[in-house]
């Protein structure tokens, strides 16, 4: 099921499934909206609203995997993750927000318990960062500290424009020794290829699933993003995605000071999430999913990324 199917990014995600051949069922809170996307793409329809969890078990227990990207997920995300782990339900989600990964992770017992997989950041974030932090943390031999930068343009759509208005609320969270607390907030200066970019800290979900995936206690994330005061439109039409490239910038630093540095370039993000959403709900379909709390790469290595079309890494 991918619910959340009338929006920006899910209509996206339903096309992108359909075309991969994907048995899919489209689920959103609209009912003619949800049937809509549902007529369009020839799959089964199925309109429910998240703030009853009857009707949220009763409309997935039938399904494999849930892909949700219905935000905001501060709001949306726990009924259908609570769901998905009661009815036996892998779930995956698109989110970019921090506090939902936190959320996922938290989960991990009860997850571990039911047998489903809990998977949040299954699109641009958090897959290229996490892939790019594993492949760059095993250039080392005995790696201790971990830096992450990502550059997104190129237009939002609305619904990433409110995600991302809650990042700067959360001040500069680091990850030291092991535990999540303020750091300082210091830019960073990084080259993506087109000339120094200044970064500046946030607190990203690759505080945690960066953890979850290389073992590292030591992680900052800086982020550069051209946000606009107001979209044009739900989001970037087809030709600005298109147009547009997205990267992330990883630097480990191993015991004996040896550093490893590596750099992905990837498609704009809303054509990166629809596929590699679908990629890793393909996965699930195919092979089943490691239960628990899992990030893109703990689950599926650090080539997923790879697997997402005009997407590469760069060892530095």
């Amino acid at each position: 099921m991918i619910y959340g199917a009338t929006g920006y990014t899910g209509r996206l995600a339903v096309e992108q499934a359909a075309r991969s051949g994907l048995d899919v069922v489209v689920g959103g809170r609209d009912p003619e909206r949800t049937a809509a996307v549902g007529a369009q793409w020839g799959s089964e329809a199925r309109p429910f609203p998240l703030d009853d969890p009857g009707a949220v078990r009763a409309a997935i227990e039938d399904v494999t995997c849930v892909l949700h990207v219905a935000g905001p997920f501060a709001v949306t995300a726990e009924p259908m993750m609570r769901a998905c782990i009661d009815a036996g339900v892998h779930y995956l989600d698109t989110t970019a927000e921090y506090p939902t990964f936190a959320l996922a992770e938290s989960l991990h017992e009860t997850a571990s318990a039911a047998g489903v997989m809990v998977l949040s950041g299954a699109g641009w974030d958090v897959v290229p960062s996490d892939c790019l932090a594993l492949h760059t943390a095993r250039r080392v031999a005995e790696p201790e500290r971990l830096t992450l930068a990502l550059r997104v343009t190129g237009g939002f759509s609305r619904g990433s424009l409110a995600s991302a208005a809650g990042i700067g609320d959360l001040g500069a969270l680091v990850r030291a020794g092991g535990r999540i607390v303020e750091g300082d907030a210091a830019p960073l200066t990084v080259d993506f290829g087109a000339g120094p970019t200044e970064c500046a800290p946030a607190a990203m979900g690759d505080l945690i699933t960066a953890h979850r995936s290389t073992g590292l206690g030591d992680i900052r994330v800086y982020l550069s993003a051209d946000f606009p005061e107001a979209p044009d439109g739900p989001g970037p039409t087809a030709e600005q995605r298109a147009a547009t490239r997205y990267q992330a910038f990883a630097e480990v630093v191993g015991r004996d000071g040896a550093v490893a540095r590596s750099l992905i370039d990837t498609p704009s993000g809303y054509t990166f999430t629809p596929a590699s959403g679908v990629e890793i709900a393909r996965r699930v379909l195919a092979h089943g999913a490691p239960a628990g709390f899992q990030t893109p790469a703990s689950a599926f290595g650090p080539e997923l990324a790879l697997a997402v079309g005009d997407t590469t890494i760069t060892d530095l």
